[in-house]
């Protein structure tokens, strides 16, 4: 994706704008909503994850993603990024932005 809308204003992309600067990397806190599968499979309601990625969720469309069905069932502890999503309809659909499997 090299444009979108933020607001009002169309912001674009480079191929090589904030090269090397947009990495997430290491471990990151996050708080689970209660309830949530994801808090159920962990066992609690904070957590830590290591993080290696470039690609994050659009916080713009949270709401129209949680009138579809999904559910933000992770955030960063400032409540800007997400980290988990999940169906609560759906027996097993959870995603998440982090690496599980390093721990």
């Amino acid at each position: 994706m090299t444009e979108w809308l933020k607001g009002n204003m169309l912001e674009k992309r480079r191929a090589t704008g904030d090269l090397g600067g947009t990495m997430r990397l290491g471990a990151y806190q996050a708080e689970l909503a209660k309830g949530s599968k994801i808090a159920d499979i962990y066992g609690d309601t904070q957590i830590s994850e290591r993080h290696r990625h470039r690609y994050e969720v659009n916080i713009d469309y949270k709401q129209r993603l949680e009138e579809c069905g999904l559910v933000f069932a992770g955030m960063s502890p400032d409540g800007v990024l997400p980290e988990t999503v999940e169906y609560p309809d759906h027996p097993w659909f959870i995603g998440v932005q982090y690496h599980p499997e390093l721990k």
